[in-house]
């Protein structure tokens, strides 16, 4: 069965860009932030991030990079949460 092409995950992130989303890395941390840039590896660049880990806030940041191949998971539109 083939996805529409709006449905593609890729597409359906890109959609969100200049949203606020939530990135869970496979190594436990998550971060937040406006997205302001993504590719077709799924590398992210959150604008604004804070880094969690187990639901306590680390650090605040500026801009960071996240690499498409560590993401476990994205939360669209984290603003809700």
């Amino acid at each position: 069965m083939m996805m529409e092409p709006s449905k593609k995950p890729l597409n359906v992130l890109i959609k969100q860009m200049h949203g606020n989303i939530e990135v869970v890395l496979k190594n436990g941390y998550e971060y937040k932030g406006k997205m302001i840039k993504c590719d077709g590896h799924m590398n992210i660049l959150l604008e604004g991030a804070n880094e969690f880990k187990d639901e306590q806030p680390l650090t605040n940041y500026g801009n960071v990079l996240l690499r498409g191949n560590n993401v476990l998971y994205i939360v669209l539109d984290a603003s809700k949460r």
